[in-house]
């Protein structure tokens, strides 16, 4: 057995890319689409007619993510590079554009509609700042470690997209970016102080809406205390624990479920995980939970490989795109089960949505990038940027005084001249 794991890991680095991970998604995928087939019924049945309404539609973005997948898969590193801040600046677009036309739903300006799907800018918006984030950190690596004026240059940019983001409203896209940003400069090496400073602030501004607005206090209410109002604010909620804990070790068995039988709104899309739990039990939300720290450890192996062969940028995105993908399925389960209040985010390839399954997909053919041109064209050590421009001020600086010191000696030998005539 021991030998058989040896020679798969000596074939593994003749691979093209990392198949253990593309194995891993693709089985998350699978168990995605089965969950959302499962999930949907009822509400399929109830809208349209059909049963497998959701169910065809989220097969037919995960083939267009797919299909998306391998364009961009094509697009070397240098592109990414390149072009980062055209990226970043068409995100802002796009979410300037959903307040002015976008579908408003539920009371919130998220959607843009397009002809096959309803396209969420903020999706884009978490790909493009890792893009953005990466690229920054690749010119300013040795800044953002001893320079807190590296950070704070952030602040502009990032101001701009976090007031966009709020006004549709969308608070959890707003913390995920936030926290990508953060967990992005602190692998970069940034000192855990500057944080203090960039970090209260934000939390400061986000309680401050919650306190100054009824509407999110309620939510917050209800998710201490679902109970308190079980049939109005904490109806969602006291559901969702309901089929969770209906579940127990084993589940009630695919296709079982009570809860999505119309009593748990939006049971395939932010409540999907609920679902799963009442039908797989304990022992397959470990599973699930197992499956993602996998996605991630490899995603975090292809980062450290990168970095390993000089490919900073691609390095940083592949971490990047991991803390994205584990974040926002914890926040997502943590809902579920009642841990944090509603933030509207979607299970990695699981939840049914068009966007973000489009965009995970585009992301993930990023990360396969970093890891082909890790394996196949890793690139010399380069003097870092900054440390140049540090040493051409030095250099600069030492060539004035030099030039200083022999203008005072030449005033010297002027003034014994004359003195001595």
């Amino acid at each position: 057995m021991l030998a058989k794991f040896n020679e798969m890991r000596a074939l593994d680095k003749t691979w093209p890319m990392d198949f253990w991970l593309l194995g891993l998604i693709a089985l998350l995928a699978m168990i995605g689409l089965t969950m959302a087939a499962s999930s949907s019924v009822a509400i399929s049945q109830t809208r349209f007619g059909n049963p497998d309404h959701y169910f065809f539609r989220q097969m037919m973005s995960m083939g267009l993510g797919a299909f998306a997948a391998y364009i961009f898969f094509q697009i070397p590193l240098s592109f990414w590079e390149n072009h980062r801040g055209k990226v970043f600046l068409f995100a802002l677009l796009l979410l300037v554009a959903v307040l002015l036309v976008g579908r408003e739903i539920n009371g919130s300006k998220r959607w843009l509609p397009l002809v096959v799907m309803n396209f969420q800018p903020s999706e884009f918006m978490k790909l493009a700042i890792v893009v953005f984030m990466a690229g920054y950190l690749d010119r300013h690596s040795s800044a953002v470690k001893e320079n807190f004026s590296a950070v704070i240059r952030l602040a502009l940019p990032f101001g701009v997209m976090a007031i966009l983001l709020l006004m549709e409203p969308d608070y959890g896209s707003t913390f995920v970016i936030a926290v990508i940003i953060t967990g992005m400069l602190l692998i970069a090496g940034a000192p855990w102080r500057y944080f203090v400073l960039t970090v209260f602030p934000m939390v400061t501004i986000l309680v401050a809406l919650v306190v100054t607005s009824e509407y999110r206090m309620a939510r917050v209410s209800s998710f201490l205390d679902p109970w308190q109002d079980p049939f109005g604010a904490g109806y969602q909620l006291t559901q969702a624990l309901i089929a969770s804990g209906s579940g127990e070790w084993f589940g009630a068995g695919l296709g079982a479920s009570v809860q999505k039988l119309l009593y748990l709104p939006d049971a395939h899309t932010d409540f999907l995980f609920s679902i799963y739990g009442e039908e797989f039990g304990f022992i397959g939300v470990v599973f699930l939970i197992a499956l993602y720290l996998a996605i991630l450890y490899r995603l975090f192996r292809i980062g450290r490989k990168a970095i390993d062969a000089n490919h900073f940028f691609g390095g940083m995105a592949a971490y990047g795109i991991g803390i994205w993908i584990i974040l926002q399925a914890g926040i997502n389960m943590g809902v579920n089960l009642g841990a944090f209040p509603t933030k509207g985010l979607t299970l990695p390839f699981m939840s049914y949505g068009g966007s973000s399954v489009l965009l995970l997909s585009i992301a993930l053919a990023l990360v396969f990038r970093v890891d082909y041109e890790t394996r196949f064209h890793p690139r010399e050590a380069k003097a870092d940027d900054d440390a140049e421009h540090d040493s051409d001020t030095k250099k600069s600086a030492n060539n004035e005084k030099t030039k200083k010191r022999i203008r005072r000696s030449a005033k010297s030998k002027s003034a014994q001249a004359v003195a001595g005539s």
